[in-house]
């Protein structure tokens, strides 16, 4: 047997190209869709964490049915838009609804996206299948180690990190508590690993159920062997994880403190109108100064003018009275420097001294224009659309007593990002305004992701945002309280600070990567081994 490029395939893939129930026809493809789609019910909002795991181990039964590099590509680009079309389609809501594109364009401009995305998944089906190696070899080492790898490309290129697979443990998944050593690839690592070995399982009960059938002979050692290997895996995989929930990865910092999470429920095509500032001040104001918390965190563009724009008398009094409770406010405006950036921050007020947090991680085509698209801006209707960016180094504000490290809403999608603050900070503080993407199943995605930070670093989460979702998340990364969607209202919660160095504050995201790589040395390892010697069914 050869492959598409006409070399001869080792006897031990030939032998294993079989144990699929899965084979390879037209309609796998629709399959290969349709198990991505599948994903998508494995995040928020119904977190059935499950599913990522059950569909990845689907599409590796279908690569191990695939005789092609190009249909391995292909049955992984169709699992990717599945899952990118369902799960962030609500891209065009921002474009569209909000940016004011029509909606044709936006349409296609949501599609193209999707397809970029789709691009990684498919790197892996052809990557795997170039570098073959028996079934067992490429569900327990070469496909985990090039999923997590190609997770973390989509990060590190695409700078959109969106359901990465890890997140949907973090609904109650076990393999969560690889969270703090590893962070959230490394969960995904994990759960690539169980989706490896389901497959493999699977795909032995089925060829042992056609070997008693045929009568075949020399199957069954082989069977025993693949299922020794994958009981082995699981248990080390049990172990690792029940060990690692028992660790307590950070310690009190101090007594609770009272806080106060305002969500102001101001409707994105009204937040930027003249006519609504006034309205808009009244209601934080209202909101803010009902609680005696010593911690009062406003969400992302509340005041939606610049710094030097917004009344002196408005802010002063909001200093006075938050000073005379000895508290401080966190309030997300625009800030505009001597040399006239712009920048999308977090401005302080109250006991301590005023201090300034400014965004660095940027949404491109949001909050700026990238070199040559500038035309752009006449298309997209977006306020402040073409921020600076802040320090890449930033330190945590010294307010409430505490050391608090602020992120702005899509920087908490990124984990080594948000432990450049730590150790030092005691609080994590995300505030948000996610109403660019309406009544979509994003709020609920950030929200997961928010706790993922949380469980990463040890640290409580608390979010505040415009319209949802407002919610306490403690260090363990559940969520304690969350305030309804589109209503206005303050959450008022006890909230414990943290203090200590998880392994993932320590190392970022290398132990994941390096976990990955050690995976798929062992795996092209085996390969050649096998190619040498071509009568083991390995």
């Amino acid at each position: 047997m050869k492959d598409e490029a006409g070399a001869a395939v080792p006897a031990a893939d030939v032998v294993l190209l079989s144990p699929s129930p899965f084979p390879h026809r037209p309609a796998s493809f629709v399959l290969s869709f349709a198990l991505g789609a599948l994903c998508v019910a494995g995040f928020a909002p119904l977190a059935w964490f499950p599913l990522p795991i059950v569909a990845l181990a689907g599409l590796m039964l279908i690569w191990c049915a695939t005789p092609t590099r190009k249909a391995a590509a292909l049955h992984g680009f169709c699992f990717g838009l599945g899952l990118f079309l369902f799960g962030v389609s609500w891209v065009y809501i921002s474009l569209a609804e909000f940016g004011g594109m029509p909606a044709p364009i936006a349409a296609l401009a949501t599609l193209l996206f999707c397809v970029i995305l789709a691009l990684y998944p498919a790197g892996v089906g052809y990557v795997q299948q170039r570098l073959a190696g028996g079934n067992l070899t490429r569900n327990l080492f070469l496909i985990p180690a090039l999923w997590t790898l190609a997770e973390w490309l989509r990060d590190a290129v695409t700078g959109f990190p969106w359901l990465a697979f890890g997140y949907a443990q973090i609904a109650g998944g076990p393999l969560a508590a690889f969270a703090p050593v590893a962070g959230v690839f490394g969960v995904s690592l994990a759960c690539a690993l169980v989706s490896g070995i389901l497959a493999v399982c699977v795909a032995h009960a089925i060829d042992a159920i056609r070997s008693y059938r045929t009568g075949a002979a020399g199957v069954s050692g082989r069977i025993w062997r693949a299922g020794a290997v994958a009981l082995l895996a699981v248990l080390a995989l049990g172990a690792s994880a029940s060990a690692l929930q028992r660790i307590e990865w950070s310690e009190p910092a101090g007594p609770p403190l009272k806080v106060a999470l305002l969500q102001g429920n101001v409707a994105q095509n009204l937040k930027f109108e003249d006519a609504w500032y006034d309205s808009t001040l009244a209601s934080y104001r209202r909101l803010a100064l009902a609680s005696d918390a010593t911690l009062v965190v406003w969400p992302e563009t509340a005041i939606p003018r610049l710094l030097d724009q917004v009344d002196e008398d408005f802010l002063e009094d909001l200093r006075i009275s938050a000073a005379a409770h000895r508290a401080d406010m966190l309030i997300g405006m625009p800030y505009r420097d001597a040399a006239g950036n712009f920048y999308n921050s977090v401005v302080s007020f109250g006991a301590s001294p005023t201090q300034l947090y400014s965004k660095s991680h940027l949404v491109p085509f949001g909050e700026f224009i990238p070199a040559g698209f500038h035309w752009l801006l006449a298309v997209l209707h977006i306020p402040l659309g073409d921020f600076a960016r802040g320090s890449t180094q930033p330190q945590p504000l010294s307010v409430a007593g505490q050391r608090v490290a602020v992120d702005i809403c899509y920087e908490d999608a990124f984990g080594e990002e948000i432990i450049r603050q730590l150790p030092g900070a005691t609080l994590l503080v995300n505030v948000s305004n996610v109403a660019w993407f309406g009544h979509s199943i994003a709020p609920m995605q950030h929200l997961q992701m928010s706790q993922m930070r949380a469980l990463e670093t040890g640290r409580p989460m608390l979010r505040a945002t415009n319209t949802g979702m407002t919610a306490v998340i403690d260090a363990h990364g559940a969520v304690g309280q969350v305030l309804p969607q589109y209503t206005e209202g303050a959450l008022i919660a006890m909230v414990q600070p943290q203090r200590g160095i998880t392994p993932f504050v320590r190392w970022g995201n290398a132990s994941a990567l390096i976990a990955a790589c050690v995976l798929l040395a062992i795996g092209l390892a085996i390969s050649r081994f096998h190619r040498a010697s071509p009568g083991d069914s390995g």
